[in-house]
């Protein structure tokens, strides 16, 4: 499912991105914020927070739970990952700078996730959060199926 064809170029511009972002909003982007981003991008299927701690565990034998959860804060605070609600997992943010609201193509066999952007979707959502008088505090959009490389495999 994912158009990456280099996953090293994946990981080393999120991690340069996050570094801009982090120096221009003077943001302590600390190792162990640093090594979870990477972490979460080390492939592209949705990574749990148990196994972050586990993986975090190797480096630093003390970690806990906590420890993980507040650099997730950050992270997700700041766009430079997504949870997704469905999988209670996360995944990078290709593009943290560029949009508020993103959703998610999740195929159910390999477990890669697309991020994708739609102004329309956008649109809809407003148009009908607005006619309801609902006023949105975030919005996940997460959609299950089958990539076409896994589609294929079966047929």
């Amino acid at each position: 499912m994912i158009q990456c064809e280099d996953h090293g170029l994946c990981i080393s511009t999120a991690m340069e991105v996050a570094d801009r972002i982090c120096t221009e909003k003077r943001l302590k982007f600390t190792d162990l914020r640093k090594d979870m981003l990477r972490m979460i991008w080390d492939g592209h299927a949705p990574q749990k927070a148990y196994g972050l701690l586990s993986k975090l565990q190797v480096k630093n034998h003390s970690a806990k739970p906590a420890t993980v959860y507040r650099s997730l804060d950050f992270l997700l605070e700041n766009g430079f990952i997504h949870k997704v609600k469905s999988l209670n997992a996360f995944v990078g943010c290709s593009h943290p700078s560029k949009h508020d609201e993103c959703y998610f193509l999740i195929c159910d066999s390999c477990k890669e996730i697309s991020e994708c952007c739609d102004s329309n979707i956008t649109s809809a959502i407003k148009a009908t959060t607005k006619r309801n008088q609902f006023f949105v505090k975030n919005t996940t959009l997460e959609i299950a199926g089958h990539c076409n490389a896994c589609s294929k495999r079966t047929e």
